[in-house]
Order: C-alpha cells, then sequence, then structure tokens
C-alpha cells in the first residue's frame, strides 16, 4: 500500500513529496506549516474522528513504552507534539521527577498545546518551537525522545533521526508512532477506502476545510514502508531497531536505543 520515501535521492535532486504532489525540499516544511495552521484548534477533536478513537490507545501503548521512573529523574523530548497529547501522557505517568520538552516547528499547534497544559495544571512542561532536523539542544541531554505522527511530515527524515540520536542520552531510546503499511488485504482495501472518501469530508464538517486531510491521507502512502523505515533508524545509528505492529498494520510503534 505504502510506496518508500527514499530520503537520500530527494536530497541530491532538491525534490521531495508533499502528499502525492512533487515540491522542491525547501518548499515543503511552509507547505505543511501551512496545513498544521489551518487544523491547530480541532487537531485533537479530527484525530478522535479520523481513528474512531483509536489513536488514544496507541499513545497510550507509546507511553507504557517510555516507562518514566517515578523514582528517578528522566528528561523527556516529545517532537510534533505541539497539542501535548503524549506529552501529558508521559509527564503524569512520571510524575514530578519527569521534566518533559514539547518540540514542535509550528507555534499554532503550541499554542494550543500550552493552553491545553495551563488548563490541566501542567504548567512545568516547556514548549519549544524548533526544526526537528535542527534540535536546539546540546549533545546527550534526553533520556527518551518521541515522535507521534509526525515524522512524516519532516522533509529529510535521516536528518531527523541523526537528531535525535545526537540529543539522546547514551542508553537513551528513541520511540516513534506513525501510520504504516496495513498487512491485512482485506483490512488494507477497507482502510483506503475510508481514508481517501470519508476522511477529508470529515475533515470540512469539522474543521471547514478537507484540503489538509486530503494531504495527511497521502503522505500515509507517501511514508517508507515499516522494514525500510526500521533501516533507517538503524542507519542513524540507534541499535536494537526493531517495531511493533498494531490495529493490523495501521500504525507501527518503532524504537531504537543510543547504546
Amino acid at each position: 500500500m505504502s510506496e518508500p520515501a527514499e530520503s537520500g535521492p530527494e536530497t541530491s535532486r532538491q525534490e521531495t513529496h508533499f502528499g502525492f504532489t512533487n515540491v522542491r525540499l525547501e518548499e515543503k516544511q511552509g507547505l505543511v506549516n501551512d496545513v498544521f495552521h489551518k487544523v491547530a484548534d480541532r487537531y485533537d477533536l479530527m484525530n478522535d474522528f479520523m481513528s474512531m478513537g483509536l489513536h488514544r490507545a496507541w499513545k497510550d501503548v507509546l507511553v507504557g513504552m517510555v516507562k518514566p521512573s517515578r523514582l528517578r529523574p528522566h528528561r523527556h523530548l516529545d517532537v510534533a507534539g505541539g497539542t501535548g497529547d503524549v506529552a501529558f501522557r508521559i509527564a503524569e505517568a512520571g510524575g514530578p521527577k519527569t521534566d518533559v520538552t514539547v518540540l514542535d516547528i509550528n507555534g499554532e499547534m503550541l499554542r494550543v498545546g500550552r493552553d491545553r497544559a495551563e488548563a490541566r495544571g501542567l504548567g512545568h512542561l516547556e514548549f519549544v518551537e524548533a526544526n526537528a532536523e535542527e534540535l536546539p539542544f546540546e549533545a546527550n541531554t534526553f533520556d527518551g525522545y518521541t515522535i507521534a505522527f509526525g515524522i512524516r511530515n519532516v522533509p529529510r527524515i535521516d536528518k531527523a533521526l541523526k537528531e535525535a540520536y545526537r540529543v539522546l542520552r547514551p542508553g537513551g531510546r528513541f520511540l516513534c508512532l506513525e501510520f504504516s503499511d496495513v498487512d491485512l488485504p482485506v483490512l488494507e482495501q477497507i482502510y483506503d477506502a475510508y481514508s481517501f472518501t470519508a476522511i477529508p469530508a470529515i475533515g470540512k464538517v469539522v474543521t471547514g476545510d478537507g484540503a489538509p486531510y486530503r494531504y495527511l491521507v497521502e503522505s500515509i502512502r507517501k511514508f517508507p514502508p515499516a522494514e525500510r523505515f526500521r533501516q533507517m533508524i538503524e542507519e542513524a545509528g540507534f541499535r536494537r531497531a526493531q517495531f511493533t505492529r498494531l490495529t493490523g498494520g495501521v500504525v507501527c510503534i518503532h524504537s531504537g536505543w543510543k547504546l
């Protein structure tokens, strides 16, 4: 179902994909930013509609793999997590000894996250506006790194993976929750029909614009298959790279260790 996105050739010819459209590499980030500016206020609501609430269970599994200790300090970085959905779970699981930094390139998504954190009484979270390809942190800073449904929107995925490796401490873990290639034929047909017809229509009703959701569906199809992405994680320097399929392969959780 998915078509491989090969970051090496993309970089050499200075082109990449924005959904099913080829664009210049330097244009993609601005186009992605525009998508998320449009959907920021209803992003989490649309996640409920699009996944029929399953995204909550998937994120719970992700946080269960982070396992922040309540007994010792844990410094965590959640990338492309502007609205705070994953970060709040990690902060609550780890308790007062866990410090979470939420990083996103989109200021509108971060605004939503800050507002939600304040409403939850989670004022100790840090929100940083920055690029996943150029993290504004020193090497060997974080014990854990998560990115949920964000890596496929990064123009240079290989560069973002190398940055994740750089900022993690030795023994730190990289975890990525992302849509993937469905491995059940019947489910794949249902999923394709739902994705390309229902999701943009729901997006238009909920947010007033279906176009951002057409891009998001297309971007899933352009993301590398699970095994290829596992190899990319290894190429960035991580060890014990592996993935776990959830819901018939609709999503995967990828992991790797900095050893």
